[in-house]
């Protein structure tokens, strides 16, 4: 440290980027003056400033952030092709909806199918939600509870998917398999969201109805027609998807496999959907262009939390830590972590996943921590931050579904938060004694 500071100062890169995230900075000009506040700190020249940034270049954040980017280029390549709306389409026609019920349900499937298939909560929901909203609308489905379906079930998709970015961040940091990670911590997590959302949707489907409606104009428009085309370039997408996934798993493919996946059925599907190679090629990189600013801070993200942890900083924490560690055991620090994890770390969720990994990972080896809880602990510690508090995940799907209620929003947040702590505990509990 420079100036010989205590090793404890090392965290101040992480609180400066904590304080500007919270006050809803930037988060590439945030992650840039950290790192450079980190590098300061800890006696970089310039010289060994750069060859750090090249080393990032191949770390496993920058994978992480060029499968984002990949994912938006195959997000717009089934936007232009018009696959997406179909599957929507298909899924919601073969069901033949007729209770609000059931509209509420196929609305939950649709949004955590196609999220764990884009990897994007945002992107993926605002793909539905133009379909939805007629269909939706007709039922007398306010908004108010389209905004909660769209926010849990979407979000949903985000923990069982094979390569969407939580998952493949999770793999990779604690070396489990897909297979073991979904008993572990995906399905566990997604029973919890995905109940919490249906029973919350369907309690504000009853508190709003008849106070607020969407218009008669919007329950008439529904003029999307899948032509032999889209229906071609549709099957050709999930056939692919599913070959590729289903041979990833069997050969245990790592996170670097996803690259390879999301090329080929953006590819495919381009060639299938009448675009052609060359077009469908320019159609993915100019989706995969419109998240380059996330990959661009990933590549900034790995120094970031470099610096810190050669500053000692990590260790010092954990050295604080341990006097509550001692008196509750395995048990305190899961529930410690998995607290801070939610509550104090802000920022992209893989981000998120990493920094609280970084900071308390030499602890949970102490411990003995196996990988399955781990897996639940970081899970849980990255995902539910966006439930506790109006993020812009948040309010976003709200205005996906033209919806202002922010009070519905933040109750399906809460509850589903508890009850994700209550089971997180348990968990705990239960390892603590085996």
């Amino acid at each position: 440290m420079i100036f010989n500071l205590p090793p404890i100062l090392g965290l101040l890169p992480l609180v400066l980027y904590i304080i500007l995230m919270l006050r809803g900075k930037d988060m590439n000009v945030s992650v840039l003056v950290c790192v450079v506040l980190g590098a300061i700190l800890t006696k970089q020249t310039p010289l060994a400033f750069a060859e750090t940034l090249k080393g990032s270049l191949s770390s496993f954040l920058s994978l992480i952030g060029f499968i984002i980017v990949l994912g938006a280029g195959l997000g717009e390549v089934l936007t232009r092709t018009s696959v997406a709306q179909n599957i929507v389409y298909t899924v919601v026609n073969r069901f033949n909806i007729k209770s609000q019920k059931a509209a509420i349900i196929i609305s939950m499937v649709i949004s955590t199918l196609l999220v764990s298939m884009l990897g994007t909560l945002s992107g993926a929901n605002a793909i539905i939600a133009p379909i939805l909203i007629p269909i939706v609308a007709s039922l007398g489905i306010t908004p108010n509870t389209l905004g909660v379906i769209l926010h849990g079930a979407g979000a949903t998709g985000l923990y069982i998917g094979p390569f969407v970015p939580p998952v493949v961040t999770i793999m990779g940091l604690t070396g489990l398999s897909y297979t073991q990670y979904m008993k572990s911590a995906g399905i566990p997590l997604a029973i919890i969201v995905w109940g919490s959302t249906l029973f919350m949707a369907i309690r504000t489907q009853k508190l709003t109805e008849g106070k607020f409606q969407y218009s008669k104009e919007d329950a008439l428009k529904d003029d999307f027609t899948p032509t032999p085309i889209i229906k071609r370039a549709t099957l050709v997408f999930v056939l692919t998807m599913v070959a590729m996934l289903t041979y990833g798993i069997i050969m245990k493919a790592g996170a670097s496999y996803a690259i390879l996946v999301m090329i080929v059925c953006s590819l495919t599907t381009a060639i299938a959907g009448n675009l052609g190679f060359g077009e469908g090629l320019t159609t993915m990189v100019q989706g995969a262009s419109k998240m380059f600013w996330m990959f661009f801070m990933f590549v900034l993200f790995d120094p970031f939390l470099n610096y810190v942890a050669e500053s000692g900083a990590f260790d010092a924490l954990a050295g604080y830590m341990q006097p509550l560690i001692d008196k509750g055991g395995v048990v305190a620090f899961l529930m410690i972590t998995t607290a801070i994890g939610v509550f104090a770390v802000s920022g992209a969720g893989i981000a998120q996943a990493k920094m609280t990994h970084d900071i308390f990972f030499p602890t949970a080896m102490l411990f003995n921590v196996q990988m399955p809880i781990w897996a639940l602990v970081i899970l849980v510690s990255c995902q539910i931050t966006f439930f506790v508090t109006p993020t812009v995940d948040m309010v976003g799907q709200m205005g996906l579904a033209r919806s202002k209620d922010i009070k519905a929003m933040l109750k399906n947040g809460w509850v589903l938060t508890i009850i994700t702590f209550i089971y997180v505990f348990v968990r705990a509990l239960l390892y603590s004694k085996m």
